[in-house]
């Protein structure tokens, strides 16, 4: 177990006594934004799943080729990242400045580590935005509203949605803010989004048992679902080549790419 850092606190809402699904997922990637609690849990998730590592990096990998892929071959300069997560190497804003430094982005949580760490966020290119909002994504009017402060509503965006939806329990409810977020957006946007799944195609099986230890003992809760039910999320878009795929397997580096039970795709709005 690697040696943890003790994150800042300045948040009433800062429990250091429950595993956080931010923290824990710093812990698999390899960041030291994490407590005793969020290595314990985590660890015992691998014990049950011992991929969990190989799908934290391939979700974080996805976002890498995403994030490029929009900026450099079609253009994107916003992006609107709904569940940021704490910061590591190669967040969204530095893909992304890094290949048009005018890029702008806002990144959306209400957790209260990544809170702490916003200023870190903050820290963009000159000629670009990089900004910040505390909010939930059950609240999508909130984000919206928030996000029209930095971003050009004329203009296209990239609407990030990684591993989120899967803590929106209700399938109808997560249907709803996705719908509800697109509709607000122009045409010429896009969705990123990842989820995890419990379909056999991709061993999904294999993470029900942890999933239903980590609802037992971390927070918040989350649920995986069917690839049809996730591709519901995309209806009224275009989804881009390969489609919906294990995330490891859209537009690898390599074709020894392996699978894991994380569905992922990018899809364009009309």
């Amino acid at each position: 177990m690697s040696e943890s850092h003790t994150p800042p606190s300045g948040s009433a809402r800062l429990n250091t006594g429950v595993a956080h699904n931010a923290r824990v997922w710093n812990y698999w990637i390899g960041g030291k934004d994490n407590y005793e609690v969020d290595q314990q849990v985590g660890e015992h998730v691998a014990s049950i799943i011992p991929i969990i590592r190989d799908i934290a990096r391939a979700d974080r990998e996805f976002l890498h080729r995403a994030v490029t892929y929009l900026a450099a071959e079609r253009g994107v300069r916003q992006f609107l990242d709904i569940g940021t997560g704490l910061p590591t190497a190669d967040n969204t804003h530095e893909i992304a400045q890094r290949i048009a430094p005018d890029s702008r982005i806002v990144y959306v949580d209400n957790d209260p580590i990544v809170l702490v760490h916003a200023r870190t966020l903050l820290t963009g290119s000159h000629d670009g935005v990089t900004d910040y909002i505390d909010a939930d994504v059950h609240d999508p009017d909130t984000i919206l509203e928030r996000a029209a402060g930095t971003l050009d509503p004329a203009r296209p965006v990239a609407v990030m949605m990684l591993g989120i939806l899967n803590f929106v329990l209700d399938t109808d409810e997560a249907r709803d803010i996705v719908r509800r977020i697109m509709a607000a957006v122009p045409s010429g946007s896009f969705l990123v989004l990842t989820h995890p799944t419990f379909d056999s195609a991709l061993r999904g099986e294999d993470q029900i048992p942890a999933m239903e230890f980590w609802n037992a003992n971390a927070t918040p809760p989350l649920t995986a679902r069917s690839g049809e039910d996730i591709s519901a999320f995309f209806e009224g878009l275009h989804l881009l080549e390969p489609g919906l795929v294990s995330c490891a397997q859209w537009r690898p580096a390599t074709d020894s790419a392996a699978v894991v039970p994380q569905y992922g795709a990018v899809a364009v709005k009309p």
